[in-house]
């Protein structure tokens, strides 16, 4: 029920996502008057489809304290996420109320030992391929322990992925000099390089260019940082898309050239699609949850219900217990979170 279209986009993309992998099954919760038509339209979806009806919802302004009191073991937000704790369903995909998706999340599912804050991990079109960066929104500032935890919690994602035994991940900073930055990120950089852990390849400071450049495979940052990141490349991305429309569309010569090089522009077009690259994973929970962007279309919603699958096909919670668990944590203060909304 949530996001800027509702079921209107989600039907439809778990539909799209059905066509790529025919061995998945959906639990859909939300208002029958409203998702039951939708379903009637893709007897495919609906037969391997379990509906249950729920009269709250969670609206998209909704403070996650607000979401909590109301939303709380009836919304279908809250039942959505209780069907992968109780095991109905292996992975739980919204597009909806960010904030209130982590703390429900949080409130139900738990945070997994040794985790002590959550975050959201996003994949990054990159000119070598894609990155994992995190956290991307889930919590406002970080210390030391909580980047370290980033950083394995990051690497165990890349492994299933993108199937790597060792993923290189880097700390996002003001420059890769070692005295440059502030003291958190410099104390988690020392710990990373002196922990040398088992899976993972601690490759240094990174800066904002290298996000895209794709040096490394897990770029790890705080959640303020990291969401004005995050927005600020789709923005900028719909921004190239829209100067190249205007410009092929500026003369007839322009138009000439354009349908001798459409195909160039297509793959162009595809690559900077941020649909391609929807959904953010909520690490660090006893169970796999996956943002969806709220104002996505149904092929967005069905590359976040598709990431989802590969997180749960390939056991992600199990390889980040391991890590968590064969890392070494120090004992340092922790700072006490400001919960994004």
């Amino acid at each position: 029920m949530g996001g800027d279209h509702g079921p209107a986009v989600v039907i439809p993309g778990a539909a799209l996502m059905l066509e790529r992998r025919p061995d998945a099954r959906f639990v859909v919760f939300g208002d029958e008057k409203q998702v039951l038509p939708l379903l009637d339209q893709h007897p495919k979806l609906k037969a391997v489809t379990t509906f249950h009806h729920t009269e709250v919802s969670v609206k998209m302004d909704d403070k996650p304290s607000q979401a909590l009191r109301y939303g709380r073991y009836k919304s279908s937000m809250w039942r959505a996420i209780d069907a992968t704790k109780t095991g109905e369903a292996d992975v739980t995909v919204s597009a909806g109320n960010t904030g209130a998706l982590m703390a429900m999340s949080k409130f139900c599912l738990k945070s997994m030992p040794q985790v002590d804050r959550p975050a959201i991990a996003a994949l990054w079109p990159t000119l070598r391929g894609e990155s994992i960066v995190l956290d991307v929104g889930a919590t406002i500032g970080a210390d030391a322990r909580h980047l370290v935890d980033l950083a394995v919690m990051g690497a165990a994602m890349a492994r299933v992925v993108f199937d790597l035994d060792r993923p290189t991940v880097g700390l996002l900073n003001v420059g890769v000099e070692e005295i440059k930055g502030v003291e958190a990120v410099k104390e988690a950089g020392r710990i990373l390089r002196e922990s040398d852990l088992p899976h993972l390849s601690y490759h240094g400071f990174v800066e904002g260019d290298d996000l895209g450049k794709g040096t490394v495979d897990v770029v790890v940052t705080e959640g303020f940082t990291g969401n004005i990141a995050l927005k600020t490349a789709e923005g900028t991305a719909r921004q190239i898309s829209s100067y190249l429309r205007s410009a092929m569309s500026r003369s007839l010569m322009a138009k000439i050239g354009y349908l001798f090089a459409r195909g160039a522009f297509a793959a162009l077009r595809e690559k900077l699609d941020p649909r391609k690259s929807n959904g953010g994973v909520f690490l660090g929970l006893e169970g796999i949850v996956i943002k969806s962007h709220g104002g996505t279309d149904a092929i967005g919603f069905a590359s976040a219900a598709e990431l989802g699958y590969e997180m749960a096909r390939e056991d992600l919670m199990a390889k980040v217990r391991e890590m968590v668990a064969a890392s070494t944590r120090p004992e340092l203060p922790v700072a006490q979170p400001a919960d994004a909304e």
